[in-house]
């Protein structure tokens, strides 16, 4: 009983947040240190992908950690997701920091295996270990270019609106009185909208959309020889961007699902299709 109770309480919870975290930034940062400074070695500059092999390889990293982590904790994966379902899905909130420190340690441990791994590329790619590669593990303005003329405040507008969007579906997905998935396809759908996201909302900031996504990388890039991790290309400190845009936007995807479908659906759930209603006994 013991045992039994251990793995179906918050530490299995944590665990599993921990695991679906680390797979999804292992896709994700692994993507961005190929394209970006595996690809600034090959011969022409960019043979190793593009900004929607990006896109794609995040959507699928989103995908395969839900699918980790989904039967024990829910698989959150994002401090957005956690703060967002405690405000307007009753998740406890004495679990809310538990599970951002278990997200935040999954992120950071699978950073530093991608730095480790790419130890050598990055070297070449970017001696200093600059600005120029900065971008394969947190977000900038811009995604780093000052031609594109973002700063703070316009890159924490987009990550408000982006992560709006992001819950605004997870909502509408997995709400049972709404029409979610059958058979399981809920984290494919899910990852397909991180696909989107990054397709439609990348230019700004680089659709960070997770606190958690941006915070353990940014340090484990910073303990790894990037000084200015905290900084963006102007100088500024831009950390904090990424952490309270979504964590913003995701009470604000929140109260528009509440607002424009959530309040208006059936308050119970509809009959499989197929199925005959059953009558009200008498």
């Amino acid at each position: 009983m013991a045992e039994r109770d251990l793995r179906s309480g918050l530490l299995g919870e944590l665990t599993a947040e921990f695991a679906g975290t680390m797979i999804l930034i292992l896709f994700g940062v692994g993507v961005v240190a190929q394209v970006v400074a595996g690809g600034a070695l090959t011969v022409p500059p960019g043979g190793l992908g593009n900004h929607d092999s990006i896109a794609w390889a995040w959507g699928l990293g989103v995908t395969l950690g839900v699918y980790t982590a989904a039967r024990l904790s829910g698989a959150h994966l994002n401090p957005a997701v956690t703060l967002t379902l405690a405000v307007f899905k009753g998740f406890s909130w004495k679990k809310i920091v538990p599970y951002w420190a278990a997200q935040f340690l999954g992120a950071f441990v699978a950073a530093l295996l991608v730095r480790w791994n790419y130890t050598e590329v990055l070297a070449r790619a970017d001696p200093g270990h600059t600005i120029k590669t900065q971008t394969v593990f947190s977000t900038l303005p811009g995604n780093g270019n000052p031609a594109t003329g973002i700063h703070e405040w316009g890159a924490f507008r987009d990550q408000v609106i982006g992560t709006a969007i992001l819950l605004i579906l997870i909502l509408a997905i997995t709400d049972v009185l709404n029409n979610p998935p059958r058979a399981n396809l809920g984290p494919w759908i899910i990852g397909l909208v991180v696909v989107a996201i990054g397709m439609a909302w990348g230019t700004d900031a680089g659709y960070a959309i997770n606190p958690a996504r941006d915070l353990g990388p940014r340090l484990a890039s910073y303990i790894t020889g990037y000084g200015t991790a905290w900084r963006d290309q102007w100088g500024n400190l831009y950390w904090w961007v990424p952490i309270v845009g979504p964590l913003v936007g995701g009470i604000v995807g929140g109260i528009f699902y509440k607002l424009f479908v959530g309040f208006w659906l059936p308050t119970a759930a509809p009959e499989p299709p197929g199925r005959a209603p059953i009558p009200d006994e008498a």
